[in-house]
């Protein structure tokens, strides 16, 4: 039984992988700009239907990939300008994004489901045949590495410091002369960019575009982030090793999936699994500022009881 798990662990790890990516693009609203941005559960769909309809049109599969990114970029970037121009609310902005993106993924796949699309016929760059892990398993590795050190790279320039510090302080960046909104919108492609990328290798992994492949997306890469910054919180301080916990949390996630799977948790019920996995790892730091807080006014209270003795 435990051999038998361990034999399986490849693939869960190669998803959790491709996940993890997802979750780097998450991260990046959720932490970095301080946003809620439910446009993912669109752009990830967007990604795996421009993948698997251009490579199945005879474009090379890097070239459609990047194109995936982009086209993530440009969901992004409306709901960049739903949310700075027009004045919406961020997390409703990407409520009103992604419901235009499920009519925009039909538009692509020519009004089908899904699309599918196999590494018997195609050169994918990604699989999950047993005997393409290894090979798979490489390649998201090599992705991972050159997505966060082009984070790292950008994040580090004035243009990338401008987006944290909006984050961080709106208002105290537009004081500094900051335009807050164009740091906005930019914040919100590239993340949706890296969402839609994650797409791609994902439609590359399970063999198919579907137009419902992002539901629930957002609730896996939270999922993901916050399990990351959980167990490595306290020692991942650089903004380099921050989106790497990120992607460990996306194999940590599906790890244990894995392990529920095999126990014998009803396929219906693993949204809800994910959602309690979530809402758990949300409510851990509150939960540990709490304890922190009764501690300290237990030795408040003693140090004061020591100075009214003394």
């Amino acid at each position: 039984m435990v051999l038998e798990f361990l034999q399986s662990l490849p693939s869960p790890i190669a998803q959790g992988m491709i996940w993890g990516i997802m979750a780097i693009g998450v991260f990046l609203t959720f932490r970095v700009l301080d946003l809620a941005d439910l446009t993912v559960d669109g752009s990830i769909a967007t990604g795996g239907a421009v993948l698997v309809v251009l490579t199945t049109g005879g474009m090379n599969i890097w070239l459609a990939l990047f194109i995936a990114f982009l086209a993530g970029c440009a969901a992004g970037l409306v709901t960049g300008v739903l949310h700075t121009a027009f004045g919406i609310p961020a997390i409703l902005a990407g409520i009103l994004t992604q419901l235009a993106l499920y009519s925009v993924n039909l538009r692509i796949m020519d009004g089908r489901a899904n699309t599918t699309i196999s590494h018997r016929k195609y050169d994918l760059i990604v699989s999950s045949n047993e005997e393409l892990l290894p090979q798979t398993i490489l390649m998201t590795a090599i992705f991972i590495v050159v997505i966060i050190a082009i984070l790292y790279w950008f994040f580090g320039t004035e243009m990338g410091h401008s987006i944290r510090a909006t984050g961080a302080n709106e208002a105290m960046s537009r004081a500094n002369g900051i335009n807050t909104s164009s740091r906005k919108i930019l914040g919100l492609m590239l993340s949706n960019g890296i969402v839609a990328l994650a797409g791609g290798l994902l439609s590359q992994f399970s063999g198919m575009a579907d137009v419902n492949m992002g539901r629930g997306a957002i609730v896996i890469g939270l999922a993901a982030v916050i399990i990351g910054e959980v167990i490595f919180g306290k020692i991942f301080k650089n903004f380099a090793l921050r989106l790497f916990s990120c992607v460990i949390g996306g194999i940590i996630y599906y790890i244990v999936i894995a392990i529920v799977l095999k126990i014998g948790l009803n396929t219906n019920d693993l949204k809800l699994f994910s959602a309690l996995v979530v809402a758990i790892f949300l409510g851990v730091p509150y939960w540990k500022k709490q304890l922190a807080g009764k501690r300290s006014g237990k030795k408040t209270k003693q140090t004061k009881g020591e100075t009214a003795d003394a």
